[in-house]
């Protein structure tokens, strides 16, 4: 989940959509994931903002949970995806998996000790290098 944090501090956007899993911190559950599905846990656009309706889960004490205190799990294809045409290979290295990059014409290469952590060091790269040149 530390990358996953790291990725909703560097700005990144959660458009959610079924079978997307996120984590809800620092209620007791941050060992907990979660998966949005059409028949236990769903959005709800509410006037006051977006949430996240937990529906039959009656041994819970939680009706929902606004999206704001949630933390986007994305998964191996989503974070690929997000790299879009920067995107060049995944391969192994030793123990763990890297990332190949071209931005802008430069190869960039990040490692990972699993795929996700890869591609997400990679994609939080993109956003800062983004961050950077919006500021510029």
């Amino acid at each position: 989940m530390h990358k996953a944090r790291q990725l909703k501090a560097a700005g990144l956007i959660w458009k959610p959509r079924l079978g997307d899993r996120f984590a809800i911190p620092d209620r007791d559950l941050d060992d907990e994931m979660f998966v949005l599905s059409n028949m236990t846990i769903q959005v709800h656009d509410r006037p006051e903002g977006r949430i996240i309706g937990f529906n039959g889960t009656t041994e819970w004490a939680l009706d929902d949970v606004e999206i704001e205190e949630t933390i986007w799990l994305p998964r191996e294809d989503q974070l690929r995806e997000l790299l879009g045409g920067t995107f060049r290979s995944l391969r192994r290295d030793g123990e763990g998996y890297r990332v190949e990059l071209d931005l802008l014409g430069e190869p960039l290469s990040f490692p990972g000790e699993s795929a996700d952590e890869a591609y997400a060091a990679a994609l939080l790269h993109l956003l800062a290098a983004a961050g950077v040149r919006e500021a510029a």
